[in-house]
């Protein structure tokens, strides 16, 4: 008996030793790797030969069929089929397009693919004897977030820095044109915007949807905006502060988007083409010659011409308190008695008359005095009524904890 436990005890291990060794033989075979299922155009991409191209100087949808083995009759065929769907003479030069192929047969193909931007493609299918078009877009998401930061040489730069859209910076500097001077902003000033952007197919980056709140703080004056619209039967849309006043007011801080100023208003200044020290009654803001110039506020032309100290100026009286002229112009673009909205293009920089280089001379007058337009108080657009102000509040307060929150994440000293 002793024997016979012997040989069995024995035997159980030998039988686990060679599991053992089963498992070890088993985890050294090699498992074989999924291939990865590639969808694009609305088709599995594995299923076919593929290739990826451009559309170059001198292509041709019928050219790039007839490399593909088409016959001219092949390609009047395929493009009578198609016109109604695919008008031929919107392909560009530089636009991607995509040949799906036969995977067994290389020398066959099955689909064409032009996309005419990031968003649209369309599909040419020549797998039956009548071949047929279709446009398709990818599908666009929306993404939010909120971001702030200080600003790091210019503001544009700075967007830039935090991987958001360029248009992202104009949409800033519209929103706080009337409040903030872009000409004065400088290194520290800081910023945070809560923003929705457009993504393609999930992944691929494309450019701001809109902006749903934001400040601004420049030399320790924090400045809030916030689009709400006061009437929702009106398609209108205003920016107000977080005590519900409008941003926008009746006057643009500058009648240029995006320069310097070069010189200020100064009761004795020395004039670089006269050579002698006289009052300069404008500020003037250098840009490069061509740069649109913009009306400050609505208002009535009263001049538009030429003289030899001024080169091409236009006058603009706003209201009976309130008038600007602008100075130098290389082309007027408005005429005596039309009336013009804040921001219209009334003419583009330039340096005719007493001028040494590009530049507007903006001048601004009020109760018939000239004065410095860097230190008025301007009047501001209409406020909002009383019966929206609930509503406003309601929206903005959580908008406003978000935006300080991040900034107290951000800019924690």
């Amino acid at each position: 008996m002793p024997k016979l436990k012997y040989l069995t005890a024995l035997l159980l291990v030998l039988t686990l030793v060679a599991c053992g060794d089963d498992k070890k033989e088993d985890k050294k075979q090699p498992v074989a790797k999924k291939e990865t299922v590639k969808k694009e155009f609305g088709f599995v991409l594995n299923n076919y030969h593929v290739v990826h191209d451009t559309i170059k100087n001198g292509d041709t949808f019928g050219g790039l069929l007839q490399k593909q083995g088409y016959s001219a009759s092949d390609v009047y065929n395929v493009t009578e089929a198609i016109r109604d769907s695919f008008n031929l003479r919107n392909i560009r030069i530089g636009k991607p397009y995509t040949l799906l192929k036969n995977k067994k047969n290389p020398d066959s193909l099955e689909v064409f693919v032009y996309e005419a931007d990031r968003l649209n493609y369309y599909v040419i299918d020549l797998r039956d004897s009548i071949a047929k078009a279709y446009k398709r877009s990818r599908p666009l998401t929306i993404k939010r977030r909120t971001i702030a930061a200080a600003i790091e040489g210019s503001l544009s730069k700075t967007v830039q820095n935090l991987g958001a859209s360029a248009a992202l910076t104009q949409e800033l500097s519209e929103i706080y044109a009337w409040s903030i001077d872009f000409f004065k902003i400088q290194k520290g000033d800081k910023f945070a915007v809560t923003i929705n952007e457009r993504y393609i197919s999930d992944t691929i980056y494309a450019g701001l949807e809109s902006i749903e709140a934001a400040y601004f703080e420049t030399r320790g004056n924090k400045k809030y905006a916030f689009p709400f619209k006061q009437d929702p039967e009106k398609n209108l849309t205003d920016y107000y502060d977080e005590e519900a006043k409008v941003l926008r007011s009746m006057f643009l801080k500058a009648p240029l988007k995006y320069s310097r100023i070069s010189s200020r208003f100064s009761p004795r200044r020395f004039h670089p083409v006269q050579k002698r020290w006289k009052a300069h009654k404008g500020t003037d803001y250098a840009a490069p010659r061509g740069t649109p110039i913009m009306a400050t506020a609505s208002g009535k032309v009263i001049a538009a011409g030429y003289t030899s100290g001024n080169g091409n100026y236009v006058k603009i009286k706003h209201n009976s308190t309130y008038t600007t002229q602008y100075l130098h112009m290389s082309k007027i673009k408005v005429r005596r008695g039309q009336y013009v909205n804040q921001g219209d293009v009334i003419g583009l920089v330039g340096s005719t008359g007493l001028a040494t280089g590009p530049h507007v001379c903006y001048r601004f007058w009020k109760n018939g005095v000239q004065v410095d337009a860097l230190k008025q108080k301007l009047p501001s657009s209409k406020p909002m009524a009383k019966k929206y102000k609930p509503a406003f509040m309601q929206h903005m307060k959580p908008l406003k904890k978000e935006l300080d929150s991040i900034s107290n994440i951000t800019f924690k000293k």
